[in-house]
This record gives C-alpha cells, sequence and structure tokens, in this order.
C-alpha cells in the first residue's frame, strides 16, 4: 500500500504518516523501486489507533509507549487504562483552574463594567485589575 493510500485510508495526510515514522510510532517501511514506501496493511489499523489515541488527548510520547507495549506482543490495555486514568486527573485539574480564573476574571469584569475610567488611580496603572 502506498503512502496515499495509507493515508487516506486512515484520513491522514501524507506529511503525517512520515512524521509518525520519523517519530517510531511507524516502522520504517520498505521502498519500491521507484523510491515510493509500501506500507503493510495492517499501518491502516496502527494509524486509526494513532489517531484515537489523539482525540483522547494522549500525547505521541504516550501513543509510542503504548504501541511499543503491543509491538513487545503483550496487550496495552492495563497501560492504556492507566495513561486515561492519568488524562481524567489532569482534565480535572486543569478544569477547576480555568474554572477559578473565570471567577476572577468575571469579578475584575463586573468592577471594570461599572467603575469610573475617570476615578482611575494612575499609580495603579489601571485600578480594576
Amino acid at each position: 500500500m502506498r503512502i496515499g493510500e495509507a493515508a487516506a485510508a486512515a484520513e491522514m495526510t501524507t506529511k503525517a504518516l512520515r512524521f509518525y515514522e520519523q517519530q517510531g510510532l511507524l516502522a520504517p517501511v520498505h521502498r519500491g523501486p521507484n523510491g515510493y514506501r509500501d506500507y503493510p496493511p495492517e499501518t491502516v489499523a496502527r494509524l486509526q489507533f494513532i489517531r484515537r489515541s489523539k482525540l483522547a488527548g494522549l500525547t505521541l510520547t504516550e501513543i509510542r509507549k503504548i504501541l511499543q507495549v503491543r509491538d513487545a506482543g503483550q496487550a496495552p490495555c492495563a497501560h492504556v487504562a492507566a495513561q486515561l486514568a492519568q488524562q481524567l486527573t489532569d482534565l480535572d485539574q486543569h478544569i477547576a483552574e480555568l474554572t477559578a480564573l473565570r471567577a476572577s476574571v468575571a469579578e475584575h469584569y463586573q468592577a471594570a463594567s461599572q467603575g469610573d475610567p475617570t476615578q482611575c488611580d494612575a499609580t495603579q496603572i489601571c485600578s480594576y485589575i
């Protein structure tokens, strides 16, 4: 399967395939006499896994580790579950931080929307913040 066919089947660009190969997510492939990369059929499933993993928020480093477990002949399910649990923890923390930031911005906006700019203390640069 040529690079364009593999990319189309996995709904990716050929540039992405080359990048994943450079990053070690895809094994280097045989090149035909014409110089084209010749991907084995199982490459599509691997590319689809990479795509799903990225949609789940996993980094390329995390994806590479999962693929290494699979390539070693082991089911990476426990490793994936641990990664997803960590992803949930990180997202919950980020949501909490964003919620606190939003409350702070709303408080400052409330003061700014009700304030009088002519009464601003120049020594504070802007008294709303």
